[in-house]
């Protein structure tokens, strides 16, 4: 399918779903403690999405089993879980690391958005996994300009993580957002002969969900029994961190950093004014 290019208008719509998201998203941070349960922070962001007048992109996504969706307003996971946690009974406790995944719809325009946290005192060796993840978003979307092939982008990320010491997962990648929440281009974090086939040039309007997975032992990961959290078969941690952007005339304009169109310097996003 042809990568959308996004106008003005849809852009600024999904800034203000971008600004619930983060806004959401830094409310189940702000409530992450030793002894609170995953399916209590997913009860938060849902009251705060219901209270918006925003739907849940993760809830009843479908999967192959028949009717049955996931089930939980959010992904929640914790330590070795890299992504697709569910919400449930479990609860955090002292020393460890818990990735909070939103992605939401308002008024028809989607923002998907995560980040890792500590649980209370975690350990420096986790803190520098959850550090370098952080930072290998903040290189992608540093280089992110029109002209580039996303490839060069890929290229730097996976070389940080890995001169760090870690490993990105491959079997999960980021993706173009907009009108839908899951839209072309494929945005991966490493480059392989099969992923530079679906290689693209970055251009002004584009709308992705740029999301480095981090891990800090093998790259190799499995489904759990539930059908959707993703682990790492060695049981070492993993981090994650994602934003909505558009890519503008000089660089990114993040879409999920919890700004209003007035905290910004006006940019030319889009050929159009519609």
């Amino acid at each position: 399918m042809p990568i959308i290019i996004k106008s003005r208008f849809e852009i600024e719509r999904m800034r203000r779903a971008g600004r619930l998201a983060c806004e959401i998203l830094e409310k189940m941070r702000n409530a992450v403690a030793p002894g609170v349960s995953t399916q209590s922070l997913d009860d938060l962001a849902r009251a705060e999405l219901e209270r918006a007048g925003a739907n849940a992109l993760s809830k009843n996504y479908p999967t192959y089993r028949p009717n049955e969706g996931f089930p939980g307003h959010t992904c929640i996971s914790i330590n070795e879980e890299v992504v697709h946690g569910v919400p449930g009974a479990r609860t955090l406790k002292d020393g460890d690391e818990v990735t909070l995944d939103l992605a939401l719809s308002l008024d028809g325009y989607c923002a998907d958005t995560a980040l890792t946290v500590g649980v209370g005192q975690i350990s420096p060796a986790l803190q520098r996994l959850l550090n370098v993840t952080r930072e290998s978003l903040d290189l992608a979307l540093t280089n992110m300009r029109p002209g580039r092939r996303w490839s060069d982008i890929a290229r730097l990320v996976q070389h940080f993580v890995e001169k760090n010491g870690y490993n990105v997962v491959r079997e999960f990648v980021g993706h173009g957002i907009g009108r839908g929440m899951h839209e072309d281009p494929k945005v991966p974090n490493f480059v392989t002969a099969e992923q530079l086939t679906g290689d693209f040039l970055l251009r002004r309007g584009m709308t992705l969900a740029v999301e480095p997975m981090v891990v800090a032992g093998r790259r190799d990961v499995d489904l759990y029994r539930d059908g959707w959290t993703v682990y790492t078969l060695d049981r070492m941690p993993a981090a994650h961190f994602e934003h909505t952007v558009a890519v503008t005339d000089t660089g990114v304009d993040i879409l999920t950093d919890g700004r209003s169109a007035a905290e910004i310097a006006p940019m030319a996003i889009a050929p159009t004014g519609t």
